[in-house]
């Protein structure tokens, strides 16, 4: 993907300036985490250990003085590990919260299909509901808070793949993918002496992200693109390779989306091409295949670019004053 800088409405465009300071090669992924980040989402990302999926959530949370906090999901961890727990104090006679990682604003949830479902049930919580609960007592989670959890495609032993209604909790599912060589031997001459991130100042406040993040949702989104976004919708529920199709859910994360997207793109409306750049990263992972199409060796993600291709595209209008 070749996007220009110049498109980018400038604030976010500092944000994406400091991840390209340090990743190479990954302005797409950096870009989706920005557009999850201001539509208040998550992100799924599937890939293979070591191509920079901690290094990217790391530089996101120093861009936008955001406290990062990191949980490695292994199949002992505790739901009290994610989300804290009470502890008696002897001096004051009275128990104590400690909070867990779940309490930071930007959050990598390594490898969350190494864990079990009742301790991977406490990060969605806090995901599907902005709190927690603790020892029965709700608990707020900060603002601004984005996940970004990762999974490893090739090892299934020992893992538990998220059920397909929690699948649905996250706003994106992404892949990094490796470097090409280029990129690889660039990444090598940036590394061989301080690292990158170092210099990574913060580029925006707590308080700011969040303003935008309001702004966001006040991005005017035209009837007809709402339309187009429930006609494709609809179409993955009717299609004779899928056995479940995307839920109302996955219509409005699409719209999030793409206000999202539209915003980043200094537009305050949003057009057809955001909704069709993002429904493949936005609704294959809420999609359940039949077994025919399984076994046909279909995917969720050509299927969903059929379905794009075959959906009529509203004529655009002018936009409202």
């Amino acid at each position: 993907m070749a996007q220009q800088t110049f498109l980018y409405q400038p604030r976010i465009s500092e944000v994406l300036k400091n991840i390209r300071k340090v990743m190479i090669g990954k302005d797409e992924a950096a870009l989706l985490s920005v557009v999850a980040l201001l539509a208040r989402g998550h992100v799924l990302l599937e890939d293979v250990p070591g191509v920079g999926k901690t290094m990217l959530v790391r530089t996101l949370a120093k861009s936008l003085d955001c406290e990062f906090k990191r949980i490695q999901f292994t199949p002992d961890l505790l739901p009290s590990d994610v989300t804290g727990v009470s502890i008696y104090n002897p001096k004051e006679m009275e128990f104590e919260f400690r909070p867990g990682p779940i309490l930071g604003n930007v959050v990598l949830a390594d490898e969350i299909n190494r864990t079990s479902p009742k301790t991977q049930a406490a990060l969605l919580e806090g995901m599907g509901e902005t709190s927690i609960t603790v020892d029965g007592s709700p608990i707020p989670l900060k603002e601004p808070f984005f996940v970004m959890a990762t999974q490893n495609p090739i090892e299934y032993e020992g893992t538990y793949p998220l059920p397909e209604a929690q699948l649905d909790r996250f706003l994106l599912k992404l892949k990094m993918g490796y470097p090409n060589r280029n990129e690889e031997v660039e990444m090598l001459q940036r590394t061989s002496g301080a690292h990158p991130i170092n210099t990574v100042e913060a580029v925006m406040s707590r308080d700011e992200l969040v303003e935008i993040q309001k702004q966001v949702d006040d991005v005017y989104v035209d009837a007809s693109v709402q339309r187009y976004i429930v006609d494709i919708v609809g179409a993955t529920r009717n299609h004779e390779s899928i056995y479940l199709g995307v839920s109302p859910r996955g219509s409005l994360s699409l719209m999030k989306a793409a206000k999202a997207y539209a915003f980043i793109h200094d537009r305050d409306y949003v057009v057809p091409d955001d909704v069709k750049f993002l429904a493949p990263f936005v609704l294959p992972h809420r999609i359940i295949l039949n077994s025919e199409a399984k076994f046909e060796g279909q995917t969720a993600e050509s299927i969903t670019k059929k379905v794009l291709e075959h959906t009529p595209v509203p004529v655009q209008r002018e936009h409202h004053e």
